[in-house]
């Protein structure tokens, strides 16, 4: 999807390329009605949109963010502290309800680093695809090949 001159220019103001002032005085002669704002907004998300449409929640994910990399290392050290814990105490004949407590421990990190996996680093476009009719041909006895060796 070609993006459109504000998209450009945002990010290029977010990469600092050009500065705001300079954004602000390539912008300053465009008009923007009321209409055309509502249509913008409403699209997509009130409107059913066609299918294969790019639809666009922010500009871009923070995945190399170093709040993630901390998450990850945290869930990556206590996951392996508790998984090992479980294995340990299953090869030693520990009590169920402790057992409990490190299965629903490391499963409990792991579904809060899934959490920030999918809100900070997942893409976030998301295609609209739609579901079609399947359509089965018969079967062509002629279009078979047998190849020899």
């Amino acid at each position: 999807m070609n993006d459109d001159l504000v998209l450009k220019l945002l990010k290029q103001v977010k990469s600092g390329e050009v500065s705001i002032i300079d954004a602000r005085s390539a912008l300053e002669g465009i008009e923007l009605s009321e209409d055309n704002y509502l249509s913008a907004v409403d699209h997509g998300v009130f409107n059913e949109p066609d299918a294969g449409t790019i639809v666009r929640s922010s500009l871009s994910p923070a995945g190399d963010s170093i709040m993630v990399v901390l998450v990850g290392l945290w869930g990556l050290i206590w996951t392996l502290f508790w998984a090992g814990s479980l294995s340990y105490g299953l090869y030693n004949h520990w009590d169920q309800q402790l057992l409990s407590l490190f299965l629903a421990m490391t499963l409990t990190t792991l579904i809060i680093m899934g959490i920030v996996y999918l809100r900070f680093v997942m893409p976030d476009i998301v295609i609209i695809k739609h579901r079609r009719n399947k359509y089965i041909t018969p079967n062509d006895s002629e279009g078979w090949k047998k190849y020899e060796v």
